[in-house]
């Protein structure tokens, strides 16, 4: 299982999306999931409406090129037709470990022809999920509580698709019964699993990976 750091490895909550948040996940080997937006008709890392403080795209490949060990990037696609800046991003930084998610369905369609791998969302509002076999992996969501079961999972790995699971503190729920099924069912020993969580050193620790 890889980790994925939900908005970098901040340590407090305004380190979220920030220059210091990212660095410290790359220096510890964790993946990142950021948000992206555009503003006056240029990439920005930003999860709400952007304003002139938003971390430029700029700046952001500079930290992902200065780094020799990049984990898995989730980049969630916060408004529709950013395909050709996405693209842009990814050629200039060399980003090879990526995928992108959160976009319209309408919008997935242009990520596809754009050959962008793109994760499906699956939740307890989003069953089925658009596009499925077209997509390299599934953004495995639990709004309100824990849904899906072991059944969920080995379906979606018996299809090969990478499942990123969205641990419960992002929606401010307690994570240990989550991590405890992930652990007892050996799901974090699956390469095609990963985990993004505001905790990215505690899963290290517990999973021991």
């Amino acid at each position: 299982m890889r980790l994925i750091a939900h908005r970098g490895f901040w340590l407090n909550p305004s380190e979220k999306n920030t220059s210091i948040a990212f660095a410290r996940a790359f220096e510890c080997g964790f993946g990142i999931e950021t948000d992206f937006r555009d503003l006056n008709g240029r990439l920005v890392v930003s999860h709400d409406v952007p304003g002139s403080d938003a971390l430029s795209i700029e700046d952001f490949i500079t930290l992902y090129k200065a780094t020799t060990n990049p984990g898995l990037m989730a980049l969630n696609i916060k408004a529709d037709g950013l395909q050709w800046l996405v693209k842009e991003m990814v050629k200039a930084s060399g980003m090879k470990d990526y995928f992108v998610f959160d976009m319209s369905v309408p919008d997935m369609r242009e990520y596809f022809s754009n050959g962008i791998p793109v994760f499906t969302r699956l939740s307890e509002y989003e069953t089925p999920p658009a596009f499925l076999n077209a997509s390299a992996g599934v953004w495995l969501d639990a709004f309100e509580n824990e849904w899906y079961d072991i059944q969920v999972l080995n379906d979606l790995l018996k299809k090969k698709k990478l499942v990123a699971i969205v641990s419960p503190e992002l929606h401010g729920r307690d994570h240990n019964y989550l991590w405890e099924f992930l652990k007892s069912n050996q799901l974090f020993k699956n390469p095609l699993i990963s985990l993004c969580t505001d905790f990215p050193m505690e899963a290290k620790e517990y999973f021991h990976v």
